[in-house]
């Protein structure tokens, strides 16, 4: 499989990956943003969805974007913005 060279698709995989992590850790998520420790609880399923990403993304388009860590707070955290927290 061809790596993904095109900055669009790149986004759109770091988000489909990132829906994917919602999807199956709802309650994870809300529990880590409630208790203000979001990073740290979902520190494995974050970084395997980055290693997903890095490995079908061109490094070159890796190393010079940061398309995951905004699909992280694109698609799972401004979902979860009725979700009680102190940090908003």
């Amino acid at each position: 499989m061809a790596l993904i060279d095109a900055p669009e698709a790149a986004m759109r995989l770091a988000r489909a990956i990132c829906s994917d992590v919602s999807l199956y850790n709802e309650e994870k998520i809300v529990r880590g943003i409630e208790q203000d420790n979001f990073f740290d609880a979902l520190k494995d399923e974050l970084e395997e969805g980055r290693e997903l990403y890095r490995s079908r993304v061109n490094p070159e388009l890796y190393t010079r974007t940061n398309f995951y860590d905004r699909a992280i707070i694109d698609v799972i955290l401004k979902s979860k913005g009725h979700v009680k927290s102190r940090i908003w």
